[in-house]
């Protein structure tokens, strides 16, 4: 019998895939595939553009004092 895949990790903003290995922008995951491409992608290709608009998600969280 064979086992069952176990889903770990989390959810990339950019992809929108569960992957196991990224970074935490604030409560976002961002991918280290996605982290690569961005990193990696000329600020003048459009598929930056689309990068530049899909971490406008992230919000910083509120600062309680």
């Amino acid at each position: 019998m064979e086992k069952e895949a176990s889903k770990t990790g989390e959810i990339c903003i950019i992809c929108d895939k569960q992957k196991d290995q990224g970074i935490h922008l604030y409560t976002s995951f961002i991918c280290a595939d996605c982290e690569h491409d961005i990193i990696h992608t000329p600020t003048s290709e459009e598929k930056y553009q689309v990068f530049v608009e899909k971490l406008k998600r992230i919000k910083t969280p509120p600062l309680y004092s």
